[in-house]
């Protein structure tokens, strides 16, 4: 690699919190843009400083493939770069490192064209052999790609990606894949001049771990690692290989260096900045919002979003199997239960969820009733049937089953008392709260709800792996717009499918229906087949209500005033910095 060129002087030293500092930004020492480079739809801006960030704990890792705790996916975005870039504010794909993409008429070729020149941060040319090498060596070796392996095969084939010349890949893939541009083109492509020896030697795990120089991290990204001080920061400067630009011609990013300052806990990050230390809080938390909004003025604004992608849930136990010793997993009586879509609705009719949102959340949230969050207009069904606050219709519901009244208390047909434990995460005070209110709402239907708060591995343990539980209230959020992201929850196969995972078949008649609707989306390219395929999915969701949707907090994030070119998003994980290459000080 190169050596680096001279860094803006700052004072790290005597102010190690610096914000932004040095007023002349670093030169390019890098080869000519690309061509053409991909142009940013920002405001042109001014190139210089130093943007701070906090990330919780410190990073794992650097490799791709590895990096599934936050810090490290943190870090790892901002090295590397990809075919397709996704501009999160439109929710649309555009060009990155491939500058067009093409598919045949059965929808199952893709040829994608490289820009012309371009290069590694290490200045050495990328090719359609890196990403020939990203995916026939790394992306479809099970023993290193341990995450997403599955994904990228259909009919239990792999994609077959292959070169055409040194600008052009070809793929083709067994059955139509829908999501195929923003899955497929959003992969990091790693660097086959670095990293082939040692794929072959069967150390790529080992590859950019923590403890390595800098200097040997190859990327593609708008940044390049430089630094990394365990329990202090991680701080990266300006790839002068980046081959975007602004509409003046002016090569992105504009930040000199981005600083990852690490905290070890939430509150720690929000002292740092609203001691003005960092520049963007991605997430205020509910608890910090109060605080935030009182002293949000000239130096930091607020950003809300309204609803967030994040919802709270609870749902009963439906699990068929049996435990080691051949005992059921459920009561069979509760099962019964359980497993009857009257007595889930009744469960839904049963809860207010306005007073919740009022006492939970200090009404900064949405009741929720269906699978999709009303913010993703591209998907959303709006004219679902719900069913809401209504304790007589719950009472009904109740009685079309055979549950009924005895001296306050609801039995069912064979007189047994109709009674359940919840659980949910000690650790969070929001939702024990939710719990307690939910097990009064029962209670006016002669309901007894035992409830019981265990520590998060514990919860984390019985609904994943022992399934020794009736009832939780747990929480979702993450995951993309795209009904493809949701698979994991939806199949009945799959590892999410809360109520009852990792079916060989499915147990009802309209988990299979979902199954096949949603394989069938998969493998439409038409977004009005697919849209309608999706709709059906929320229309048996609503009906059958596996599981029992609650409320959507209120999202905010919250900004230094300085920053330019935010475009904020709940689409991706990043909500103000998924754009950080075009992000800038406006003074």
């Amino acid at each position: 690699m190169k050596s680096f060129w001279q860094f803006a002087i700052c004072s790290t030293v005597l102010f190690p919190w610096l914000t932004g500092c040095g007023d002349s930004a670093l030169p390019d020492t890098g080869h000519p843009l690309p061509e053409p480079p991909r142009i940013a739809k920002c405001e042109p801006g001014k190139r210089g400083g130093r943007l701070n960030l906090s990330i919780l704990r410190d990073p794992l890792t650097f490799n791709p493939l590895m990096a599934l705790d936050g810090s490290s996916d943190a870090v790892v975005r901002l090295l590397f770069g990809t075919l397709v870039n996704l501009d999160m504010a439109a929710q649309e794909a555009e060009p990155g490192l491939a500058e067009s993409w093409s598919v045949t008429p059965d929808g199952k070729t893709w040829t994608f064209k490289l820009r012309k020149n371009l290069r590694w941060s290490d200045g050495q040319p990328l090719t359609a052999d890196d990403v020939v090498f990203t995916w026939n060596d790394v992306m479809y070796n099970p023993q290193y790609n341990r995450l997403t392996y599955e994904l990228f095969r259909t009919g239990g084939k792999n994609f077959a990606v292959t070169k055409v010349d040194d600008l052009t890949i070809q793929v083709v893939t067994p059955e139509v894949f829908a999501p195929f541009v923003e899955y497929f083109g959003c992969v990091p492509i790693l660097p086959r001049h670095v990293l082939e020896q040692p794929t072959r030697d069967k150390k790529f795990l080992e590859t950019y771990h923590v403890a390595i120089p800098p200097e040997k991290i190859v990327g593609a990204g708008p940044y390049v690692l430089t630094e990394f001080r365990q329990k202090q920061f991680v701080r990266l400067t300006r790839n002068p290989e980046y081959w975007a630009a602004d509409s003046k011609g002016q090569r992105l990013p504009y930040f000199d260096e981005v600083q990852l300052n690490i905290v070890n806990t939430p509150s720690q990050a929000t002292d740092l900045f609203l001691d003005g230390k960092s520049d963007i809080a991605e997430a205020v938390r509910r608890d910090d919002w109060p605080q935030y909004k009182r002293v949000a003025g000239k130096e930091f604004q607020m950003i809300e979003f309204g609803p967030g992608v994040e919802r709270d849930f609870f749902w009963f136990n439906q699990n068929t199997g049996n435990d080691p010793s051949g005992k059921p997993l459920v009561d069979p009586e509760k099962l019964r239960w359980f497993r009857n879509k009257k007595f889930r609705q009744a469960m839904s009719c049963a809860i207010d969820r306005t007073r919740l949102i009022q006492e939970v959340y200090n009404g900064r949230g949405q009741a929720v009733y269906g699978f999709i969050s009303s913010e993703n207009k591209k998907w959303n069904k709006p004219d679902l049937k719900f069913y809401e606050y209504d304790v007589d219709q719950a009472k009904a519901l109740l009685g079309e089953i055979g549950m009924r009244l005895i001296g306050g208390i609801l039995v069912d047909g064979n007189g047994r008392t109709v009674e359940f434990t919840l659980f949910s995460n000690v650790e969070n005070p929001a939702r024990g709260k939710a719990a307690t209110m939910i097990q009064e709402d029962l209670k006016k239907l002669g309901i007894r709800v035992n409830y019981q708060p265990v520590d998060f591995p514990a919860l984390l343990m019985k609904v994943n792996q022992t399934f020794d539980y009736e009832c939780a209230l747990m929480g979702l959020g993450g995951g993309g717009f795209d009904p493809a992201s949701q698979m994991n929850v939806l199949r009945s196969s799959e590892p999410l499918h809360q109520w009852f995972p990792y079916q060989k078949a499915p147990s009802t008649e309209w988990e299979a229906r979902i199954d096949s609707l949603m394989d069938a989306q998969m493998h439409a390219l038409d977004f009005e087949q697919r849209k309608k395929n999706f709709d059906q999915v929320q229309e048996i969701w609503a009906e059958e209500l596996p599981m029992l949707c609650i409320a959507a907090p209120f999202f905010s994030a919250a900004a230094n005033t300085r920053v330019g070119n935010l475009r904020p998003s709940l689409a991706s994980g990043y909500h103000l910095t998924w754009n950080i290459e075009e992000l800038y000080f406006k003074k």
